[in-house]
């Protein structure tokens, strides 16, 4: 996709066109056919550049432009005039305040005076745009391949989990349960135990003033405190 803002060099007329893009402003109006020759004209700029460029060393810092260039092998730019030096010098303090179309004109009686081709100067621009817009494609690649890993990594711990929360409420059921047998089968016996605590107490009743056969629950002991040995 081509950048408006390379329509800031290349133009058939010293209007500039009524557009703006990549903090680059224009003023003034074009004519169709003015246009569409510029645009024409960045078309087939672009069209001689790769496609897709090709990363062939690893970039360590993804903040650095630079090295990001570097990896992309963006080849020197002709006498040095690359679009960063180009938007360096729009950026000068000497040249920042003019108008639009002076700050044009002095660009290209720079590149004129160095025997450089704006151009060459585009071409280098959308080489370093295809870098960049290739390798957010490598970064946002390698983003959604991590979070698929771990939306998997985390979908197996979550079934490790629930299976680990099954297991243990059962387990804590089955406790319960048994607690509860235990509990009923005690009852049970218990009954059974005052009931032949009477039988035998009604016997014994024949035979003594003051029955000495409870037939009441027992009470509970208190349990035995143990008491430290002193070595």
């Amino acid at each position: 996709m081509t950048k408006k803002w390379y329509n800031y060099f290349v133009s058939v007329d010293e209007s500039a066109t009524a557009d703006q893009g990549a903090g680059v402003s224009k003023t003034g109006p074009a004519s169709p056919a003015a246009s569409k020759t510029a645009a024409q004209s960045i078309a087939e700029i672009a069209s001689t550049v790769t496609a897709e460029p090709k990363f062939t060393t690893p970039v360590s810092d993804p903040t650095s432009f630079e090295e990001i260039y570097k990896a992309a092998e963006i080849p020197p730019a002709p006498q040095g005039y690359s679009i960063l030096k180009v938007a360096h010098m729009l950026e000068s303090e000497h040249i920042r305040n003019l108008p639009s179309d002076v700050k044009k004109s002095s660009v290209l009686v720079a590149l004129d005076a160095a025997g450089a081709d704006i151009k060459d100067v585009i071409q280098d621009a959308v080489r370093r745009d295809r870098a960049l817009d290739t390798y957010e494609r490598v970064q946002q690649r390698a983003v959604d391949e991590l979070e698929a890993r771990k939306s998997k990594e985390n979908g197996d711990i979550q079934t490790q989990i629930d299976k680990y929360v099954t297991e243990q409420r059962a387990k804590i059921q089955a406790n319960n349960d048994e607690v509860s047998r235990e509990k009923e089968r005690f009852t049970g016996w218990r009954l059974k135990k005052q009931q032949e605590e009477k039988r035998i107490a009604d016997a014994v009743g024949y035979f003594a003033s003051e029955n000495p056969i409870t037939t009441g629950p027992v009470q509970m002991q208190p349990p035995v405190a143990k008491t430290g040995q002193r070595s």
